[in-house]
């Protein structure tokens, strides 16, 4: 048995080695007698790019199989060499795939290249890999054999869109080159911005040829303009020129803000970036974050050491990130090739397409057998390379963090980063940035130095100085021209602007940090005396852009804040109505009823009655002036109470209760009286003014006729009041209204007029006595300047309008346009008040009533505990215990002082 579980001992130990020598001599086999895998390599091997391109795939595949000496395939690398020209390219490209059969491509660099390139690949089920040829554009090719391993352009649109957010910049001008690379982002770039509310108002699209004076010529239309936010998109080769003009016409100073795309930072590692730099300081970029590993580390070491050795006489080329993903692209498409190839037992040759006669490579392009597998295997490749994490998902290299640096003295400067989870963010990896939400603020970022060494961020536009002058149209008006008076010299064919409107614009426009030059332009017909149309026609024209603002009495409407901005209002706010007035001084024999109304007289006669009837019963008993017949001490009550209102009683008052209530009544009689007395006096002596209508409905029951300016929003107000088309009447002029007033309703005038209230109080200002403010006042939102819309120049111009207006400029502006004539200077036109009302004294009357009905409920109590025998007698009914109470109360309270000192 011990025998037996040795043998097995024996013969397990023996297959296990034979495994491990099956599989050594199965990897030195393969290795011997690898399967090679076609693969081209399309690039520019006359510059630095393609050489260090070629150098990172060489290096990528000889590191990736000796770590991996088990696998059973090879790519053997096709080198074509492809300049700048689109032809050659595709050429070279056919070439390989018609006498090479290369199973994949990598390259071209550029997206203008691998335009037509992706369509060869496409027709032969060739993958087509580039590490370079970012243009979202070519995504809309839809191939599937197209396989970008680098990000899209379009993933950084985000970034740029947040960056200007968090600046509050709102307008933005791109520069980009005029091909596939350079239009390709501008829709993505179109979106993110209107997405944040940022206007695109111009675009430079420059030729990949241009000369330097093009370059100026497009730069210069650019200084005449207001943005100063430019987001440059193009190569190196243009955008160092681009660069290099901007400093010498002076578009690198203060004020300017410059942002480059990841195009131009990405290739400034292949270019001498130390001669280009001093062109660019201030600069904002944005590149794509590689971590920091030491595989990287080691890897650059030995690449540039390589790299030096294969090209002895190049020092300018630095590793890049294209470098790095090069590197894992070539990484990827072996680990595709192994598992394709080891997965299947087919061939994975190339299926002729039968052409016979034919002579054109296009008709003789063949179909490679593992194309499809290929990219499906390429498509799920998942790994950490040197670039970082590295996934193909749909053809496409998945967005990643991006670095926002700024180009200070010889180099660049990190100030932030973007994450598609995060926004802006300081740094990475920090508990803050993990927990945060989506962030477009500018603190999130480090300091920052601008063009022209400012650590102030630009407010990203500018009035410029040697542009062109503002053009600011103004409205033509036939009334009301204190606001806007618009003369117009036929001889010279000039135009001299002034009024109240414009002299605030004046003000404001002094009030700016800055001198901004303009021009008015009449808003007229070919006359030049004509209006060219109402208010929102003049409007329309800063919409349109015919003119770049809008100056006059121009009131903010929520219509016309869709498609242009005003500035803060200038003006008091509000719709009012404006009725005549009528003296109302009366002379008949009942004028003295007219001070008080008839509630007040009321209450004070009650009270006069309620105050003798108390002073009765706590003086009766005790005081010989209340005593007698009772019509005697009915009359001496009411005289007493009575001759309070001219202190003439005469009856003196013993009862220390009574004298309380009595000083409370005559501090009440005393404050009655006077006001009564002043009230009566100016009913007789004061011109008393008084609206004729002081209620829009009364207007709408009896008929009246109102009217409103010509071409105003009131109108709409009217109508929704309720009045007809019938009953409405237009004027132009403040002598107009005068008229319209003056003929009544009965004679096709008005019984009221509604308008805003600056024309209100100009019209008032010269018929103060005819005619009164009254409610109710509509609402609106007063004057204001009209801008295009986002324009910047509105909220300079509006905080400019703040200061005026806390300086106090606007009211000796205000008066010096609406003063008022030499008959109003003394008048007020308030409607004059009412008759005094009970709502005035019932406070008074409060304090009288409380403190009577207090002495009294005190004079009952003592009275009833002093004769408290009587209370409880339980003999004696309810009613006859009263009668007798009634009869003691009636009798002489013999034990008081006042019968003691008179012997009785």
């Amino acid at each position: 048995m011990m025998k037996m579980i040795k043998n097995i001992h024996i013969i397990s130990l023996s297959h296990s080695l034979f495994l491990v020598f099956s599989s050594i001599f199965a990897a030195v086999a393969a290795q011997n007698n690898p399967v090679n895998v076609g693969v081209g390599v399309v690039l520019d091997f006359d510059t630095g790019f393609g050489k260090m391109g070629l150098s990172c795939i060489n290096m990528s595949l000889s590191d990736f199989y000796a770590s991996h000496p088990n696998y059973t395939t090879r790519l053997l690398l096709h080198q074509r060499n492809s300049p700048t020209d689109v032809v050659l390219t595709a050429a070279a490209a056919l070439d390989l795939i018609n006498n090479v059969e290369v199973q994949a491509i990598i390259g071209p660099e550029s997206s203008m290249q691998a335009n037509f390139v992706i369509s060869l690949g496409d027709k032969a089920h060739v993958p087509i890999i580039s590490f370079s040829a970012t243009s979202p554009s070519l995504t809309s090719i839809r191939s599937p054999y197209f396989i970008r391993a680098a990000q899209n352009d379009s993933s950084q649109v985000k970034a740029i869109s947040a960056l200007i957010q968090a600046f509050g910049w709102r307008q933005v001008v791109p520069i980009y080159v005029d091909n596939e690379f350079g239009e390709g982002v501008i829709p993505y770039l179109s979106d993110a911005l209107q997405e944040v509310d940022v206007r695109i108002p111009y675009r430079v699209v420059l030729s990949s040829t241009a000369n330097d004076d093009q370059i100026e010529t497009e730069l210069r239309k650019l200084m005449a303009m207001q943005t100063r936010v430019f987001i440059v998109h193009m190569l190196p080769g243009l955008g160092t020129r681009v660069f290099e003009k901007a400093k010498e016409i002076g578009m690198m100073d203060e004020g300017y803000v410059w942002i480059m795309t990841d195009g131009m930072f990405n290739m400034f590692s292949y270019i001498s970036f130390g001669s280009v730099v001093e062109n660019m300081q201030g600069v904002l970029g944005l590149k794509p974050y590689v971590p920091s590993t030491n595989e990287l580390e080691d890897f650059r070491v030995r690449w540039k050491r390589k790299f030096q050795q294969d090209n002895p006489g190049v020092d300018d080329v630095d590793l890049g990130v294209f470098g790095l993903w090069a590197h894992d692209a070539a990484k990827a498409l072996a680990m595709a090739v192994e598992e394709v190839v080891t997965s299947s037992n087919e061939s994975f040759g190339f299926q002729k397409v039968n052409s016979s006669g034919s002579s054109n490579d296009l008709e003789r392009i063949g179909v490679s057998e593992i194309g499809l597998r290929l990219v499906e295997a390429l498509s799920t490749t998942n790994f950490i390379g040197l670039s970082g994490r590295f996934s193909l998902l749909n053809g496409q290299l998945q967005s990643s963090t991006l670095q926002i640096v700024n180009v200070i003295g010889k180099g660049e400067k990190v100030i932030g980063y973007w994450t598609p989870e995060n926004g802006l963010v300081r740094s990475l990896n920090s508990k803050t940035t993990m927990n945060s939400s989506y962030s477009t603020s500018n603190t999130s970022l480090g300091s920052i130095i601008w063009p022209g060494d400012s650590i102030s961020a630009p407010k990203g536009w500018q009035i410029p100085t040697s542009g062109k002058k503002l053009k600011i149209l103004v409205p033509i008006k036939s009334g009301f021209k204190e606001f806007v008076n618009v003369t117009h010299d036929s001889s010279s064919n000039t135009n001299k602007v002034s009024g109240y409107c414009i002299e605030v614009f004046e003000a404001v426009k002094k009030a700016l940090p800055y001198d901004i030059d303009y021009e008015y332009y009449p808003f007229a017909m070919p006359d030049g005396e004509s209006r060219a149309g109402n208010y929102n026609d003049l409007v329309n024209e800063v919409f349109l852009g015919k003119y770049d603002a809008a100056v006059g009495d121009l009131t903010i409407r929520a219509n016309r804040s869709l498609y242009i901005d005003f500035t803060l209002p200038f003006t008091e706010s509000g719709v009012s109505m404006i009725v005549p007035i009528k003296d109302n001084k009366n002379k008949n024999a009942w004028v003295f009823l007219k001070p008080l109304t008839w509630d007040l007289w009321v209450t004070s006669g009650c009270f006069f009655i309620f105050i003798g009837f108390v002073v009765w019963v706590l003086e009766h008993r005790i005081n010989e002036d209340f005593r007698g017949p009772p019509l005697h001490q009915i009359g001496t009550s009411f005289w007493f109470s009575f001759s309070t209102m001219v202190f003439a009683h005469r009856e003196r008052v013993v009862s220390n209760l009574a004298r309380f209530v009595v000083i409370i009544w005559c501090f009440v009689v005393l404050i009655l009286t006077q006001s009564y007395t002043a009230s009566l006096t100016s009913l007789l002596t004061v011109q008393q003014l008084q609206p004729t209508v002081t209620d829009v409905n009364l207007l709408l029951k009896n008929g009246d006729n109102v009217g409103y300016q010509s071409g105003s929003f009131v109108l709409g107000i009217l109508k929704q009041l309720g009045f007809q088309d019938d009953k409405l009447r237009t004027y132009d002029t403040v002598e107009q209204l005068n008229e319209l007033f003056h003929n009544g309703t009965a004679n096709n005038g008005i019984a009221a007029a509604f308008d805003e209230t600056p024309y209100m109080k100009l019209f008032l200002a010269t018929y103060c006595s005819k005619y009164t403010m009254v409610e109710p006042t509509f609402k609106a939102d007063g004057f204001a300047f009209v801008f295009p819309k986002d324009s910047p120049l509105a909220r300079d111009v509006s905080r400019a309008i703040l200061n005026v207006n806390e300086g106090g400029e606007m009211d000796k502006i205000e008066q010096r346009w609406f003063k008022k004539q030499q008959s109003c200077q003394n008048t007020s036109n308030n409607v004059s008040s009412n008759s005094l009302s009970l709502e005035s004294f019932w406070g008074l009357f409060l304090i009288a009533g409380v403190a009577s009905s207090l002495a009294l409920l005190i004079f009952v109590a003592m009275f009833l505990y002093e004769h408290k025998d009587i209370r409880l007698d339980s003999e004696s009914s309810f009613w006859r215990k009263v009668l007798v109470m009634l009869r003691i109360y009636d009798q002489k309270d013999l034990s008081s002082h006042t019968f003691k000192k008179s012997g009785q």
